[in-house]
């Protein structure tokens, strides 16, 4: 058992390598994606559905527990802890049903709704031990959720001569740890553990507020085109490796790199949040990626290495703004509905990435970096509904 003096004295390390853990169910089966196809003979738009099945899972899942009040009513830990259980058993019983696309896009809906009480739970559970800098722990918790989300490609590039099953196996026994870890620590001391009751819908009261409203509008945009290009990153990378000549058995590799460097992106944005606020971080995060997402098809035709480099920079970039909207998000909030708020505000953001994926997934073989274009609306409208939290923030910084 782990210590539990040691854990209350690292409560954010705790939490950030829970979340690590937790959320390698995420695109578990991204990670071995090449190797389903050539196994079971699933297709892109296949691959795409499964991506997909989570998203609607944590969208689902999302909604009830904001709904319901179920994120502020029980213990944030608990709730943590159990839904990671569940998630790990239902990823590793994706290996016997793998070969119908049916009953694999049902097993990963169900992942998906697990991962509804890991990701803005996690975020509670930052906010309630570390309040006065939100916006740099939280950049380390989201940091460690694309490095959850990356971590499938590493662990298929360690057992790259060892089934396909491996890989699943081992991201359901991390979940399992994540939820030992939770499960010891607790809930923090500056939000209370559970409320005394909760109004269905009542994560839709934080929208009241102009400021919560401009960074959800945001986090919105950046949705669109987040999970979009995470699902995109392991075709793109092998159109580069072929044009390259290189081995084919670089891409797990190259897309878990591609990937993870979203961690140092959200620990430089936590960090510089700190002396230039939340709403400019964020806006000028989203404003580099939102070039990078207009630019990169305009270069498909230039050098591989060149287009590597790009995606490397995108992958810090991509995700940076993601844990200053939760940051901006979470100060706005009625603290006794911050659960719910948080998770009303995934479940919609989650929801544009079904349409962005199911578009950029089946289009590749036709449009090939060219469909990176449908993704470029989410930046360009997120940009527009920040403007006014951007220009309050700055004038408030630079005034004596």
């Amino acid at each position: 058992m782990l210590s539990h003096t040691l854990l209350a004295r690292t409560p954010l390390a705790v939490i950030v390598i829970a979340q690590l853990f937790g959320t390698s169910l995420w695109f578990s089966v991204n990670g071995v994606g090449l190797a389903l196809q050539e196994a079971v003979g699933l297709s892109e738009s296949d691959l795409g559905l499964l991506t997909i099945a989570v998203q609607a899972g944590f969208i689902t899942g999302t909604l009830l527990i904001a709904t319901t009040g179920l994120a502020d009513r029980v213990r944030a830990s608990h709730l943590f802890a159990m839904s990671a259980v569940l998630g790990a058993l239902i990823n590793a019983a994706f290996i016997s049903v793998a070969d119908s696309v049916t009953l694999a896009a049902v097993a990963r809906f169900f992942v998906g709704l697990c991962l509804a009480g890991i990701y803005p739970l996690g975020m509670k559970l930052v906010v309630s031990w570390t309040p006065t800098h939100a916006g740099s722990a939280l950049g380390w918790l989201v940091g460690m959720l694309t490095l959850g989300i990356a971590s499938p490609h590493l662990l298929r590039g360690l057992t790259l001569h060892l089934p396909w099953q491996w890989p699943l196996l081992l991201a359901s026994a991390l979940a399992l740890l994540a939820a030992l870890m939770i499960f010891q620590l607790g809930v923090g001391p500056h939000l209370p553990a559970k409320a005394n009751g909760g109004r269905p819908w009542a994560g839709l009261a934080a929208f009241k507020q102009k400021n919560f409203r401009a960074a959800a509008l945001g986090y919105f945009g950046h949705c669109w085109e987040l999970y979009a290009l995470w699902a995109l990153v392991p075709f793109l990378v092998a159109r580069e490796l072929e044009r390259l000549g290189a081995a084919p058995g670089l891409q797990p590799w190259l897309s878990f790199a591609v990937i993870a460097l979203g961690l140092p992106g959200c620990v430089w944005a936590g960090g510089w949040s700190r002396r230039i606020g939340s709403a400019r971080v964020a806006f000028i995060a989203l404003a580099v990626s939102g070039t990078l997402c207009l630019i990169y098809p305009l270069l498909g035709g230039t050098s591989p290495w060149l287009l590597m480099a790009l995606l490397a920079f995108w992958g810090v970039s991509v995700i940076a703004d993601s844990a200053q909207f939760s940051a901006l998000a979470s100060a706005s909030a009625p603290p006794e509905r911050l659960g719910a708020a948080l998770a009303m505000m995934n479940a919609i953001g989650f929801g544009l990435t079904i349409p962005s994926i199911a578009l950029v997934t089946a289009l590749w073989a036709n449009q090939g970096p060219w469909v990176i274009w449908w993704l470029l609306p989410g930046p360009v409208l997120g940009l527009i509904a920040m403007r006014g939290l951007h220009l309050r923030t700055h004038l408030r910084t630079t005034q004596p």
